[in-house]
């Protein structure tokens, strides 16, 4: 079961939902941090970190010797990485999608692959719950000045099982905030959406984009509402409306802000956010077999 922590916004808590499951999960599962651009699971989930791989994206070499300046290759890219400007053919690799277009149509040869590094994808084990023992973790962590975030995260995902079965293990992945491709690449390959929200007028603005933006994705979705108990934002009434279940509550707690604060994870020192991340366990279980009972149906 792959299970998608996701939210419509920024700063609601997401990650800190991620880490409160994986403080409880009582079955074996891999932790995954897909928000390359700044991943942040780690610091609460202290891996040791084995493993430090460069990711690497083909992108075209030019051979102005043999470049005749046809104007294929440059026609052909969407991405603007080719263009000619006083009759030569320059390449912007930086802005290179890697899709190999460019190679095939050269009808001279001109273009060769070459490599430009994304980031890294790291791996290492983490102590997860004395049901589980030590789990694995995986994360992604973008180059500095890079623009282009799915093709490392999908580098990450090579880490994991390609369709997953019962026999392995569960994955719990921390996605990048928003509703854009990034997020859709997260989310996209997983059996239930987490979406995390907070109970401001942001948090309901955002919520309902993410709802409009998963839903077609065709799996089940649940709303996890942090810092509850403040604010007056109608949270519940929406999702009553919309058919989203709201599957867990964290109430907005001294207790779990201070955890916060020191990088613990809430789930293990407050007992409020033990329950809730429990609670979202069971919900997330029940939702997904209910999906899949219904899919055999």
């Amino acid at each position: 079961m792959i299970c998608a922590v996701a939210s419509g916004k920024g700063g609601t808590g997401k990650t800190t939902v991620t880490a409160g499951l994986a403080a409880v999960w009582d079955r074996p599962f891999t932790a995954v941090d897909l928000d390359v651009e700044e991943p942040n699971l780690h610091l609460f989930l202290h891996p040791d970190i084995e493993s430090e791989v460069p990711a690497m994206m083909e992108v075209p070499v030019l051979d102005a010797e043999r470049c005749t300046s046809c104007g294929q290759c440059a026609a052909f890219c969407r991405y603007k990485a080719l263009a000619f400007m006083g009759g030569h053919l320059l390449v912007f690799s930086d802005m290179c999608h890697g899709c190999g277009g460019c190679l095939a149509l050269c009808p001279e040869g001109a273009l060769s692959p070459g490599e430009r590094e994304l980031g890294q994808v790291l791996a290492g084990s983490f102590e997860a719950s004395a049901a589980v023992g030590r789990a694995r973790f995986l994360m992604g962590r973008l180059r500095v000045g890079e623009a282009m975030s799915p093709p490392l995260m999908r580098q990450v995902k090579t880490k994991l099982p390609r369709r997953p079965t019962k026999a392995d293990p569960d994955v719990l992945i921390d996605s990048p905030p928003g509703v854009s491709c990034p997020a859709v690449n997260a989310v996209m390959d997983a059996d239930c959406v987490v979406l995390v929200t907070e109970p401001t007028p942001f948090g309901l603005h955002d919520l309902k984009l993410a709802v409009e933006a998963f839903r077609p994705l065709g799996m089940p979705l649940g709303v996890v509402v942090n810092r509850a108990g403040v604010g007056g934002t109608d949270i519940q009434g929406y999702c009553a409306g919309v058919g989203v279940p709201v599957w867990a509550e964290i109430p907005f707690s001294r207790a779990i802000a201070g955890a916060y604060a020191r990088g613990e994870v809430p789930a293990r020192v407050a007992p409020e956010a033990e329950s809730a991340a429990l609670t979202l366990m069971k919900a997330v279980r029940a939702a997904v077999a209910g999906s899949r009972e219904a899919d055999h149906a």
